[in-house]
């Protein structure tokens, strides 16, 4: 069997990915189950995290979002059985990499798959799902009448929250990186037929002239937006950042400008820095900001049962057509190099999935 593993000789060297051999998978545990890999969702490897949590090693397993089918289970294991249809985020500190003919799996890390969904959608649409959950339903819950704004809407991940939010019965802002992004965001309906779309506005950030700040508070009445999940952000001035991140991505002003009373920033942007005026600015607004780490799931166990509830709900929003994910043409498996080397580059619209 082959496995797929990144591989980094030194720091700051861009990462290699290798087919390795397998002979036999190591020796199943009581709680062990045993899946047969049908579609295996590729996404970054982190390595600064990694090397953060002490998990860096020469050969990292890539691939952790999987679907497959129940093989075996081990004699502990409670809620599968053989030729159960299941899904999974493998957790970070497993050895086995998803992208491999079968693989062993703790029950705790899966959860079942509805019979009627392919296995590639399953797989493709977990992680992505899973961030929209630990951002839009934990840091902050979207009620009815809110106002949220999504940037990079068209991205897998901002598609998805998209979905959540209109779902919640928020009203949605987006931004476009492109005009094929601004059309795919305007085409959104929800599911059902409904005619009404899914974005209430899509700001057009590509030729970098719209002031985002401006287009929301004009679209809330100037009371501004009650949730914002950011794809990053600018901290310096416009001489200090690269001129790529400059035109599409907002400065932390902005968003600070663009937030309600009461707002909340939910950040991926893990370098953050809030200057005193910035924090007055905050202060005064009664806002937040909360960092999205989807890991925080697999790298502490106390919150399982809410964790395995995610997953399961995600299945079932997929199930009821809910949620469409952003998905590329299924690929081989003699592409998945090639596939992993431009999703580590950031360089995917749409996510990549292996299919066996």
């Amino acid at each position: 069997m082959k496995a797929l593993y990144a591989q980094q000789n030194s720091p700051g060297e861009e990462m290699t990915f290798v087919f390795q051999e397998r002979e036999s998978l190591p020796p199943s545990r009581a709680h062990d189950v045993k899946v047969q890999v049908r579609a295996c969702a590729l996404s970054r490897v982190d390595t600064q995290l990694l090397a953060e949590i002490k998990l860096k090693k020469e050969l990292v397993p890539v691939g952790r979002e999987i679907s497959g089918v129940v093989l075996e289970v081990g004699s502990k294991v409670t809620f599968f059985q053989p030729d159960d249809e299941v899904v999974g985020i493998l957790p970070l500190d497993s050895e086995e990499s998803g992208v491999c003919e079968v693989v062993l799996v703790h029950e705790h890390y899966l959860a079942h798959k509805p019979q009627k969904l392919c296995w590639a959608e399953a797989a493709g649409t977990l992680r992505d799902g899973l961030r929209a959950y630990t951002a839009l339903h934990y840091l902050a819950p979207v009620s009815p009448g809110s106002s949220v704004l999504v940037l990079d809407g068209a991205s897998p991940f901002g598609s998805i929250a998209i979905q959540l939010a209109q779902h919640r019965g928020a009203k949605v802002i987006s931004t476009a990186h492109s005009l094929e992004d601004k059309q795919y965001l305007e085409r959104l309906r929800p599911a059902g037929g409904v005619r009404q779309p899914l974005v209430a506005r899509v700001i057009d950030v590509s030729h970098g002239k719209i002031d985002v700040a401006e287009s929301c508070l004009e679209e809330t009445g100037g009371l501004g937006v009650d949730i914002v999940l950011d794809a990053g952000v600018r901290l310096y001035s416009a001489e200090d950042e690269p001129a790529s991140r400059c035109q599409l991505l907002p400065h932390k002003h902005d968003i600070i400008t663009l937030l309600g009373v009461g707002g909340r920033w939910i950040t991926t942007e893990r370098n953050l820095q809030l200057d005193p005026p910035d924090s007055h600015s905050l202060f005064l607004k009664g806002a937040t900001v909360s960092f999205l780490n989807e890991e925080v799931w697999n790298l502490s166990n106390v919150q399982q049962g809410k964790y395995l509830a995610i997953l399961e709900d995600i299945m079932d929003k997929l199930s009821n057509g809910i949620f469409r994910p952003q998905l590329d043409e299924p690929i081989p498996l003699y592409e998945a190099k090639v596939s992993m080397e431009i999703v580590q580059k950031n360089q995917a619209r749409k996510r990549q999935v292996i299919q066996f």
